[in-house]
Order: structure tokens, then C-alpha cells, then sequence
């Protein structure tokens, strides 16, 4: 069984609609959407989708709010989970597709497809573990200042063509193994919004592979909107600072730990360049 969950706040109708009729198209036999902004246009949607789950959320966060639907897809025993953005746009037949391959590799807790703009330009939405400075320089510096750090970090120079095993994968479509949540936990609930993927995939990585596959592709319209919003921005800055007071500013020995392999990627790529 392979269930779903997005959460909306204040979510445009026509992007909402057109990510559950993707869903109602899959193999996806249940969807929660789980609003935290209580809108009744979001709720008269969902109504239209026979057998989609709505629930007024608390607006306690992202990661809150898909830990509702990760209980219910928990008590339903599902097999897979899918944790999506409404901005996405699919295949139907992609979700088949990555289970597929996590049922091929009983070692994969997490999955991740190559994720591309609306121009079909990758998104590098798998990375290395950030340290401090990675996100204060790719958030608050001149694109063409450490731009050797920034693409390491982003991992530019891996094949986007190859699966690769990565300890960080942003969360606007994550395919999770159930079991694997249920050993390692759902999302930290500390965080309110953006590093929770980071802490999610870090976690499950510790026990199980959390892999980058080349296909299918997803493609992700981004926000991005801390860099719009006074407000949103400050949100962004007091979770981070969470993260790090729970995993470490300058040590983080498990971080290392984890982006050394990707770092020889990285380099071995590099010199071939």
C-alpha cells in the first residue's frame, strides 16, 4: 500500500488541484492534506477527490503536519510513503516507479527522483550535510562569491545520470519506507519549518541508504519564500539555528562523517573536468 500527505497553507486552488489529480491518477491509495490554514476553498477541493483525507491542521509546522498522515499511513500499514509539495508537477506512473525500485532494494529507506525547474535545470536537491557557513553563504552572499564551496556543497559535480547515496534530501518529494519511519521516527516537530528534511534524512541515513535515483524526474516550481518575506526569512534563521544547536556549529562528527564520501565524489568528478 502507498499513501501520501501534503500540507497547504493559504495554497493557490489551481495548484492544489492539479497535484491531487496527479495523485488521484497514481497508484497512491490514500492522500491526507493537511491544512494549516483551515481555508474551507482548500477543504471544498479535497471533497472533490473521492476517498482524500482533509484535516484542519494546528499550523504547528511542515513537519507536524505530515507526522499527522505518517500516524494514519503508520495504522493503515502501509508499505510506502510519498511526502510531496503541491508545487510539483509528475508523471503519475513516477511514484510506481521509485517504489519499484526501493521494493528492488530492501536497503533504501529513503528515495529521491532528479528534481528540475520549470526550465528542466536540476534543482541539486540532494546535498551534503550543510555546515554553518554553506547555508550562510549560498543564503547571504553574491552567487559568484566561494563558488567552488557552493557547488561542492550542492554536489554539482556528481553525475546527475547515477544514483548516489546522499545524507541530505530537500523535502518537497520524499519517498519514504514505512518501516523505516517506524525505527527511525517522523519528522522533529522542534522544527517549524525548513531544516526538518535535513533532519529526517540524516536520521534515517544512519541506518538505511537514502539514495538520489536519475529517474523519473519531478519538476518543482520553488518559492523560496524566505527570500520574499521579512518574515519567513526570520522563521528560516530561527530554525536553522535549531538545527544546529541540536547536531553542532563547528563539530559535528556524524556530519563528517557522512559528507566524506560525497567530498571524494566530488573531487574524483572534479579532476576529470
Amino acid at each position: 500500500m502507498i499513501t501520501a500527505s501534503v500540507v497547504t497553507f493559504r495554497t493557490p486552488g489551481p495548484e492544489l488541484s492539479n497535484c491531487l489529480e496527479l495523485l488521484r491518477r497514481s497508484c497512491v491509495s490514500r492522500v491526507w492534506v493537511i491544512d494549516n490554514s483551515r481555508c474551507e476553498y482548500i477543504r471544498e477541493i479535497v471533497g472533490r477527490f473521492e476517498g482524500f483525507c482533509y484535516i484542519a491542521g494546528d499550523n504547528r509546522g511542515y513537519g507536524s503536519g505530515h507526522n499527522v498522515a505518517l500516524r494514519g499511513a503508520s495504522a493503515e500499514d502501509a508499505d510506502y510513503h510519498l511526502v510531496l509539495n503541491t508545487d510539483v508537477d509528475f508523471e503519475p506512473e513516477s511514484i510506481a516507479r521509485l517504489c519499484d525500485y526501493m521494493d528492488s532494494h530492501s536497503d533504501v529507506g529513503m528515495a529521491q527522483p532528479r528534481i528540475v525547474d520549470g526550465n528542466g535545470r536540476m534543482l541539486h536537491s540532494c546535498r551534503m550535510l550543510p555546515t554553518p557557513s554553506d547555508l550562510i553563504v549560498r543564503r547571504f552572499t553574491p552567487a559568484w562569491f566561494m563558488t567552488g564551496r557552493r557547488r561542492e556543497y550542492l554536489l554539482e559535480h556528481l553525475d546527475p545520470d547515477t544514483e548516489h547515496n546522499i545524507p541530505y534530501h530537500q523535502g518537497s518529494f520524499m519517498m519514504l519506507r514505512m518501516e523505516t519511519v517506524k525505527q527511525c521516527g517522523g519528522f522533529d516537530e522542534r522544527f517549524f519549518l525548513y531544516p526538518e528534511d535535513i533532519d529526517l534524512t540524516r536520521r534515517i541515513h544512519r541506518s538505511w541508504r537514502t539514495m538520489y535515483v536519475p529517474q523519473p524526474t519531478v519538476v518543482h516550481t520553488h518559492r523560496a519564500a524566505s527570500y520574499h518575506s521579512i518574515r519567513m526569512l526570520w522563521v528560516h534563521i530561527v530554525n536553522i539555528c535549531r538545527y544546529f544547536n541540536k547536531w553542532g556549529w563547528l563539530r559535528d562528527d556524524e556530519r563528517s562523517r557522512f559528507n566524506a564520501p560525497l567530498r571524494a565524489k566530488v573531487k574524483k568528478s572534479g579532476a576529470r573536468e
